[in-house]
């Protein structure tokens, strides 16, 4: 049985809104203690000793570029070295320019302080053939006890993510009011989406949100509240990118669950020319419904791995053909 079948009392995605005009002041706010604690973690964030070196020279970058009125969407050919690909301060951002931007490979991000856009020298991203996952997550994804929907708590997921874990209460967090109003109106427009995962009692207790660019996914954040969830949740939703034609995923910056996962890093030219054959066209058409269950998933990322990531398996007819970008010949020395 799929997965959104399973659990009739779970809650389904309403009606699609119409876009709407993006306004800075809707949507989300945050308590006077809330932001001191966001500013006091975010300098301390930059201050720490692998960063501190880095300071002054974003501070001149992000003063002389406000100077200049900010930036509006970010230009290639001028980043700065130091900090990393910094690319200036975010000017009337609104979702539009925030996909503009995507397209060309740089994201709005800050703690604190204003918007600011960066890019990376380096991006790690998953080819959607080369998913990984250790035996004791495919055990429990073959009993079926969780079920994964998308686009049915947009709100909820993000605000999970944006909030303290249950490991570290004072957790810093770059899903502010304003990211959360900006990714709520990608939402509108249909290009920002959510993953969730729900258990057995019908509990949310993971998932995630992104982007949608043509044939591209930006992966933006996860949470859990029970061990494995998240990456089930992100299997779901590799196994769905894949059958529906996606190239890549990308999670941005290396973590170990990643790694773990088979991303890998590309450079950031590689990744710009992938964006430029793929962001622009491509990609699912509404509604992003589950079309099948987490056992249905775990014989995909199992015929993955016994066939050497090819690019069909022959275990099962409903598992997605998933067809491989051309690599490069330095490909066979990054981490897999």
């Amino acid at each position: 049985m799929l997965a959104q079948e399973k659990h009739a009392a779970l809650p389904t995605p309403g009606a699609l809104a119409a876009p709407k005009a993006f306004r800075e002041d809707a949507g989300p706010s945050e308590s006077l203690s809330a932001w001191m604690q966001r500013w006091v973690l975010g300098t301390a964030y930059a201050l720490h000793p692998s960063r501190i070196a880095d300071c002054p020279s974003l501070i001149a970058h992000t003063l002389a570029d406000m100077a200049r009125g900010g930036t509006r969407v970010p230009d290639p050919g001028r980043t700065w070295a130091r900090p990393d690909t910094f690319a200036g301060v975010c000017r009337d951002i609104s979702p539009e320019t925030f996909l503009a931007a995507v397209r060309l490979g740089f994201f709005p991000w800050s703690h604190c302080g204003p918007l600011k856009w960066w890019t990376r020298k380096k991006r790690m991203v998953l080819f959607l053939g080369e998913h990984k996952l250790e035996k004791r997550t495919l055990r429990e994804m073959r009993k079926n006890a969780y079920t994964v929907t998308f686009d049915t708590a947009f709100g909820e997921v993000m605000r999970a993510c944006a909030g303290p874990r249950s490991y570290n209460w004072h957790a810093l967090t770059w899903i502010t009011p304003l990211m959360q109003r900006l990714y709520a109106g990608l939402h509108r427009l249909n290009h920002a989406h959510s993953f969730e995962i729900w258990n057995a009692e019908g509990r949310l207790v993971g998932g995630g949100f992104g982007i949608s660019v043509g044939r591209i996914f930006l992966s933006d954040s996860l949470f859990s509240r029970e061990r494995d969830v998240s990456k089930m949740a992100s299997a779901a939703l590799y196994f769905h990118l894949a059958k529906w034609g996606y190239v890549l995923c990308d999670g941005r910056d290396f973590t170990p669950m990643m790694d773990a996962m088979g991303f890998r890093e590309i450079t950031r030219a590689e990744y710009e020319a992938l964006l430029a054959e793929h962001a622009h066209a491509g990609g699912h058409p509404l509604p992003w419904t589950v079309e099948a269950d987490l056992a249905t998933v775990a014989a995909w990322v199992t015929g993955l791995k016994h066939t050497g990531n090819a690019v069909e398996t022959t275990k099962t007819r409903r598992e997605p053909d998933v067809r491989m970008p051309q690599k490069t010949a330095g490909d066979a020395t990054r981490p897999a």
